[in-house]
């Protein structure tokens, strides 16, 4: 049981990381731009900024969430690898989530098509980074 915490511990903080990575020095310029942060004001973004720790609290809580199912999957699922368990996540669960959120979310029309890229591509790292660490604990 300790291992499976560790498992899945060790898995939340690799998919967090390569979000902050994916969302920040990768395509944060043109999320920031896509989300209008750059609309706002220095002040505005400095504010918004300073405020962002319980957002990011609350994503690795859901990380850790998303961590835990992919390994719960992993271990009921044994005739399947971490790796097509998290490509059918993604492709069946994440991507058309993600797809309707940009469809009715406040995405201008000339985002949508790059933010459900970005989100989607972003997703599938995450879960691929996770079905790598998760493997390594197998």
């Amino acid at each position: 049981m300790g291992e499976d915490i560790l498992a899945v511990l060790a898995a939340t903080v690799g998919m967090f990381a390569f979000g902050a990575i994916w969302y920040t020095p990768l395509f944060g310029k043109l999320w920031g731009k896509m989300n209008g942060f750059y609309k706002l004001t220095k002040a505005e973004q400095k504010a918004a900024m300073s405020k962002m720790g319980p957002t990011f609290a609350l994503q690795f809580l859901v990380t850790i969430l998303t961590a835990y199912v992919l390994a719960w999957l992993i271990d009921v699922l044994p005739g399947y690898s971490a790796y097509t368990l998290a490509g059918l996540l993604w492709i069946g669960l994440i991507v058309p989530t993600q797809i309707s959120n940009v469809l009715f979310g406040r995405i201008e029309d000339k985002w949508k098509i790059k933010m459900v890229g970005v989100q989607a591509f972003g997703s599938l790292g995450c879960l691929l980074v996770g079905a790598v660490i998760l493997s390594l604990f197998k």
